[in-house]
């Protein structure tokens, strides 16, 4: 029977030895896992840690591994030490994964691959170009595998609340393109959320940081359902946030949109 997991096991297992980029994403765990649980396919998963990558996706990456029994690196891919990635130019994500494969391919013989599904081709996705250089492979795309094929996948495997991860771009994707990365901006942008989420519980909540400011985007039904009151309240808790990280920003609040901090204006594209 032709399904998603027949055609991903097919691309996979002509692939003895394979070496994951492990995000701690619903569509590199599901694949870690699948890949894992054939038992035909040697594994290695690599997690990449730094200040733009939220604590909870190291421990949820973690917390499986130990579960799973994965030959788990963790490792630091130095995008940091990037004078190009720092700046957050429109491609900062070629500079990311540049510095993500340039630290995997030269640590393994296998084949490096990354959980990129046939969605992520719609999207401005400079990483990818980073991607071919370093001859990395997408089993999803050449599965003929969407998102939401990744999601019945991991439910299938019983990967429980990770089937129904909302996406989760990088922190440094909260940064309007052209304003530098700063990994105390990234804190304070972090802690923001997760008061947000804890306060108000939304759907969905990003923090941006744009030349104005601060921007706590919600799903529609919470930004409709916000108050005068609990919006200065949570305002005022936020910029307290930023503060306490060394940042003086007004704080505003917006219906949430993809993209909103990435800026293309020749491209005319939109990222995470």
């Amino acid at each position: 029977m032709d399904t998603p997991a027949s055609r991903l096991g097919a691309v996979v297992t002509a692939m003895p030895d394979v070496a994951i980029a492990v995000s701690g994403g619903v569509d590199s765990l599901t694949l870690a896992t699948f890949v894992h649980r054939l038992g035909s396919v040697r594994t290695t998963m690599f997690h990449a840690t730094s200040a733009a990558v939220p604590p909870e996706a190291t421990l949820r990456t973690q917390m499986l591994a130990d579960r799973e029994g994965w030959a788990l690196q963790v490792i630091d891919a130095g995008e940091f030490l990037q004078a190009e990635y720092r700046a957050n130019p429109v491609n900062r994500c070629f500079f990311c994964k540049t510095s993500l494969y340039g630290a995997i391919v030269p640590a393994t013989a296998a084949q490096v691959v990354s959980g990129t599904n046939l969605d992520d081709l719609g999207e401005y996705r400079p990483g990818l170009d980073a991607a071919r250089q370093h001859g990395v492979r997408h089993p999803f795309v050449e599965a003929g595998i969407a998102k939401a094929d990744v999601r019945m996948i991991a439910r299938a495997l019983g990967l429980g609340d990770i089937s129904d991860l909302p996406s989760a771009p990088c922190l440094s994707s909260r940064i309007e393109t052209g304003i530098g990365i700063d990994p105390a901006m990234l804190a304070a942008v972090h802690a923001a959320e997760k008061l947000v989420a804890a306060t108000l519980e939304p759907a969905t909540v990003r923090c941006r940081v744009r030349a104005a400011g601060a921007v706590i985007e919600l799903d529609r039904a919470a930004f409709d359902g916000l108050d005068s009151q609990r919006r200065d309240d949570t305002a005022a808790a936020v910029s307290r946030l930023f503060l306490d990280k060394g940042f003086d920003v007004a704080v505003g609040f917006a219906p949430y949109r993809v993209g909103s901090a990435f800026l293309v204006r020749e491209l005319k594209a939109t990222t995470a």
